[in-house]
């Protein structure tokens, strides 16, 4: 199938419906190092008691997507960069998969205005087949809605602490990722998002998409269930809601080979698991927190 220069693939326009191919999903796989046998096309099948026929969209690839037509809905609506807030919080409630191949429809609503809150909204759903796959919600605000309470910036540096740690008194197992611009752009090419919207480096544009670091999560969830002695395919678990606050100022400052700690709280893996993650720069600011919740499949 051909790709558009915009790497946007409409099936109709007027009915807002999409379409990912294998190729998008390898790519962003790739971009964030995502192992997960959900999304191989050779080893899908090899997982136990898989609900799905064919390899499904990474949870972190649609949302950038959804991320971005909520951007695009917004320049429309003439809601330019000075209406933006310290925070964008996103909730993801995943009640289903869209496959490779598959049709899907993106339905977003107008941003609502909260002049009291000193926020902006908008709510979204995504349905295949007439079936509800994912609600969510973006909502900025000049606070986090998640974990507010939380800060690192008293802890010890993770620089020196190698990689697949456990820190901060063993409260978090720690990933060390890079911020590249190649990862972030293949990733954007994966997500069907035009990457010069964010990176351009003819315009000296670096601009990376605010869900990108967060995407490291995936990776930073397998390896710690690696190291659990988890068998994916035995013991498979699919993301069942996100919970996301990010901080707008610290996204900005994030350069090409930026290092980004990925910490996921050290509580072991259960047939229903709910785990805090962050994403720390190298001063421990924070840059995400998240709340994430997976489910193991049943038999």
């Amino acid at each position: 199938m051909a790709i558009q220069p915009s790497n946007i693939i409409p099936i109709d326009s007027k009915q807002n419906q999409f379409v990912f191919e294998q190729i998008h999903l390898d790519i962003a796989r790739n971009a964030t190092d995502d192992f997960n046998l959900f999304h191989d096309k050779k080893k899908w099948q090899t997982v136990r008691n898989n609900p799905f026929n064919g390899p499904i969209l990474l949870g972190f690839q649609l949302e950038a997507f959804i991320i971005d037509k909520i951007t695009e809905l917004r320049s429309h609506e003439n809601l330019t960069p000075k209406n933006t807030r310290l925070y964008d919080n996103y909730q993801f409630v995943f009640a289903g998969a869209i496959q490779s191949g598959d049709k899907f429809e993106l339905n977003i609503n107008k941003t609502r205005k909260n002049e009291t809150k000193n926020s902006l909204s908008n709510r979204v759903y995504i349905k295949n087949n007439e079936r509800l796959v994912l609600t969510g919600q973006k909502k900025d605000t000049d606070k986090p809605l998640y974990l507010g309470d939380t800060e690192f910036s008293t802890h010890e540096e993770l620089s020196s602490i190698a990689d697949k740690s456990l820190v901060f008194g063993n409260q978090y197992f720690m990933k060390k990722k890079f911020m590249t611009t190649s990862n972030a752009k293949n990733f954007l090419t994966g997500c069907l998002i035009e990457q010069s919207d964010y990176i351009d480096e003819v315009e000296n544009k670096v601009n990376f998409p605010s869900i990108f670091p967060c995407s490291f999560i995936s990776s930073a969830l397998l390896e710690k269930a690696r190291l659990e002695g988890i068998n994916f395919s035995e013991n498979p678990s699919v993301y069942t809601q996100h919970k996301i606050s990010i901080n707008n100022k610290e996204i900005n400052r994030l350069k090409s080979n930026s290092p980004l700690y990925i910490l996921i709280e050290n509580k072991p893996f259960k047939e229903n698991t709910q785990l805090n993650c962050f994403g720390l720069t190298h001063s421990n600011n924070i840059v995400f927190r998240s709340i994430i919740s997976l489910a193991e499949i049943s038999p």
